[in-house]
């Protein structure tokens, strides 16, 4: 798998750039992100096999965005992306995916992602950093969003947006899969 090395190898050369960027150490970021530094250290040497939890954890901590970790040289003014070419970077126990399709650039980058759920299939997010906003629009099906607790249903061609600096949970709802398209808008970085 090619692909997926070179994945890992951008992954690894990211996160380094990011946290020396910042000033961090190895210990620093662990501590920060919740991430062990043994795993730290296997993913700056392009070892090991990261989650999505551990990504995003990493990303907050760094101010950056989930692709900013993942992408490589740039490719140009248009960018043209295929779901079919896209890692998952989440995989249910039923088979819903979560592709993190790209991140338009600027100073408060959003991320597009892709989601597909089954009925009962469920994803919980940890809270991010302050200022992050998610917008969810369903295109088929019918999803639970909690947000902090609070439950809301989301059917097809309804859209939700909410603050993502508190626990959520995405779970597939009724008889079939739940297809959405989700936005994270992220904070402004350092200028």
């Amino acid at each position: 798998m090619a692909e997926t090395a070179t994945a890992l190898q951008a992954v690894a050369r990211n996160v380094r750039a990011a946290r020396t960027r910042a000033g961090l150490s190895l210990d620093e970021l662990s501590r920060r992100a919740q991430v062990s530094k043994g795993a730290l250290v296997a993913l700056e040497k392009a070892q090991g096999n990261p989650n999505l939890g551990t990504l995003v954890r990493l990303a907050d901590t760094l101010g950056i965005s989930v692709s900013a970790l993942m992408q490589g040289a740039p490719e140009g003014r248009v960018r043209v992306v295929s779901a079919d070419g896209v890692t998952p970077l989440w995989t249910g126990e039923r088979g819903g995916q979560a592709r993190l399709m790209l991140t338009t650039p600027g100073p408060a980058p959003v991320e597009v992602w892709r989601w597909r759920l089954e009925p009962g299939e469920e994803y919980r997010s940890d809270p991010h950093q302050a200022g992050v906003v998610e917008t969810v629009n369903v295109t088929a099906g019918r999803m639970v969003l909690v947000v902090d607790g609070a439950e809301h249903t989301v059917e097809a061609g309804q859209t939700a947006t909410y603050n993502g600096d508190v626990p959520h949970v995405y779970r597939g709802s009724g008889g079939g899969t739940c297809e959405l398209i989700m936005t994270v808008q992220l904070p402004p970085g350092p200028a």
